[in-house]
């Protein structure tokens, strides 16, 4: 079992950026890949980024890339997700997500199907 807790949502004006932390405990083989997806109301889910317990060529969604960076801290058995040029689209309820996988393609399986999941940490971003 692993247990992953989010913080540093909040809100901002489109521009600003936020960095979100996810804590896991427990069995750390199942938080080999671990990564954010989110769910805006009325949108489906989608995978934001994922990184391997290695941190090598990470995953991200077209609709992030050059602006979130996903990065981990095995130490503190942490990753984060520095967003930066913000924008109201990125809008909704990020959740940090585990799975047991040596590979973290990011699609296969998708973030939001990882075995574990937080309780969510909600991102405002206003125009």
């Amino acid at each position: 079992q692993v247990q992953l807790v989010e913080s540093g949502g909040g809100a901002v004006q489109a521009g600003g950026s936020l960095r979100l932390s996810c804590e896991a405990s427990g069995d750390t083989y199942s938080s080999a890949c671990m990564g954010w997806f989110r769910q805006a109301p009325g949108k489906e889910r989608e995978g934001v980024a994922a990184i391997s317990r290695g941190g090598g060529s990470p995953y991200y969604a077209d609709s992030v890339k050059g602006r979130f960076t996903i990065s981990r801290d095995n130490a503190k058995n942490t990753i984060y997700l520095q967003m930066n040029s913000l924008k109201p689209d990125d809008t909704a309820i990020y959740y940090c997500a585990a799975e047991a996988a040596a590979y973290c393609s990011g699609t296969y399986p998708p973030i939001y199907e990882y075995s574990y999941s937080g309780q969510g940490t909600q991102v405002t971003v206003s125009s």
